[in-house]
């Protein structure tokens, strides 16, 4: 394999040229048709024979076409005789559909994985999955990342004394740690219980959040009811500054509302792994983006380097 081929779905072209930028590769066409019969239909405007093909597609809304125009291009690709075809992902929209919590339901998590290797892709290159098994649901080889550097190194450059970081929910709290111990800070987490989509409850916080400075820490924020509940808490143990931060901003439904009804929060943080239109752009947000380290992570693929260094 002696060159990179890079293709975008139509999710995030801005990410995807921004990766190609840093790569100094161009961005090849890959048009998406649509038939009279609503099909959807994909050419991919290069040649792939025998180049490291990386097709760059976030499962963002409206999932189900991002991820058919994604399985159309794998499967594109792998029939032009592409040496290797990663199918970067930087969100994995059914990463959160990872257990079998009810009668009856499909582990979307796993189908989805599944629907993705069997298209074609011999690699997958994504970020903060909602758990770690997730990761064990492929069953092709994996590179997990997250960009909890990226945003320590937001934070880094301000004073921090008096500062926890907190994690909305136990099972984000090794994040949290990770990110905690990345700025030299202390960790506190959430008892959280989800009731639905959009309804969870906080029982307690394990921790010292009393009368400190808090950073929020969440993988991502849809409907920012988790978020809500958390906030609610932490002003009952008289927290001070308060800032958001996650990798995945999604803001979906209401929550650009109510987190634009929060005077108190001094910031919210989060990256460009979706794409985030001006609607969405609170005064108080800023957008990190991952473009530079999805480069590298591209880049190191493709030499047979470690990618794990990176995060």
């Amino acid at each position: 394999m002696t060159r990179i081929v890079l293709f975008s779905g139509s999710a995030h072209p801005a990410l995807a040229k921004a990766i190609g930028t840093r790569l100094n590769k161009r961005v090849n066409p890959a048009p998406i048709s649509r038939f009279s019969n609503d099909c959807l239909g994909v050419q991919l405007q290069a040649n792939c024979r025998e180049a490291d093909v990386f097709i760059i597609q976030p499962l963002v809304p409206p999932v189900q076409e991002h991820l058919v125009e994604l399985l159309l291009m794998l499967d594109a690709a792998r029939g032009a005789s592409a040496a290797r075809i990663t199918a970067v992902i930087p969100h994995y929209a059914y990463a959160r559909s990872d257990k079998k919590d009810e009668p009856r339901i499909s582990i979307a998590a796993r189908l989805v994985a599944d629907l993705i290797a069997t298209a074609g892709a011999n690699r997958v290159l994504t970020m903060a999955l909602h758990s770690e098994q997730v990761h064990g649901f492929f069953s092709v080889p994996v590179d997990h990342m997250n960009a909890l550097k990226v945003l320590a190194g937001h934070f880094r450059r301000r004073s921090l004394a008096n500062t926890v970081v907190v994690s909305p929910d136990l099972g984000n709290a090794k994040s949290a740690t990770h990110f905690a111990h990345e700025l030299g800070l202390p960790v506190a987490a959430g008892s959280k219980r989800r009731l639905s989509d959009d309804r969870v409850v906080i029982d307690a916080i394990v921790g010292n959040v009393d009368g400190k400075n808090v950073i929020v820490l969440d993988d991502e924020i849809a409907n920012a009811g988790t978020m809500i509940e958390m906030l609610e808490k932490l002003r009952e143990r008289g927290a001070k500054r308060i800032s958001i931060a996650c990798t995945h901003g999604l803001f979906t439904g209401k929550a650009i509302e109510r987190l634009g009804a929060l005077s108190d929060v001094a910031e919210i943080v989060t990256t460009d792994t979706v794409p985030m239109s001006k609607d969405k752009r609170l005064p108080n947000m800023r957008v990190l983006s991952v473009a530079p380290l999805l480069a590298e992570a591209i880049r190191r693929i493709h030499l047979g380097k470690s990618v794990s260094g990176l995060f």
